[in-house]
């Protein structure tokens, strides 16, 4: 009976259909793209409000460490750092709401130009209907501009969308 069960489950799974996940070769484009990032942006938010922010490569070229700072709001702002976890392409947000959610790159396009990052996990979180940021959109237009959409999740929903729009600092 158990090697029947264990045949029904096995051909259960391998029968359905499954969803197309990046591949690798694109994940690791599409963070060749956003290392190139590097340097000093300014931005500003649909929001309204306005940052520097940093990023730099960081542990010999393999992480992309990005350092907010919103203007008018010293020793404040937030960090994100974009990594690549064997294939996958990740996202880790310290965010102000306390909360480090990780973003899985889920559809990447225009030879990583296009990443859309999602939920896949997170830290000090009591639950994943607890507030946090939960899927990013980053377009990279040329190597000046940049824009990125968050959305915000809570309570089973997602509740806002933000959108950045960043510019290089000369």
């Amino acid at each position: 009976m158990k090697r029947l069960t264990t045949l029904l489950v096995v051909t259960l799974f391998t029968a359905l259909p499954c969803e197309a996940a990046v591949s690798a070769a694109d994940a690791k484009a599409a963070f060749e793209a956003l290392r190139a990032l590097s340097g000093t942006w300014t931005a500003k938010s649909t929001k309204g409000w306005t940052e520097t922010s940093t990023y730099e490569l960081a542990a010999k070229g393999s992480v992309l460490v990005n350092r907010s700072h919103f203007d008018g709001e010293p020793g404040d702002g937030m960090l994100t750092t974009i990594y690549m976890d064997g294939p996958h392409l990740l996202l880790t947000h310290y965010c102000e709401a306390r909360n480090q959610p990780t973003l899985v790159a889920s559809t990447i396009e225009n030879g990583g130009r296009r990443i859309v990052f999602t939920f896949l996990s997170g830290t000090n979180l009591s639950s994943r209907d607890a507030g946090h940021m939960d899927s990013v959109i980053m377009e990279l237009t040329d190597p000046d501009h940049f824009r990125s959409r968050w959305s915000w999740y809570e309570r089973g929903k997602v509740t806002w969308f933000e959108e950045v729009e960043s510019v290089r600092a000369r």
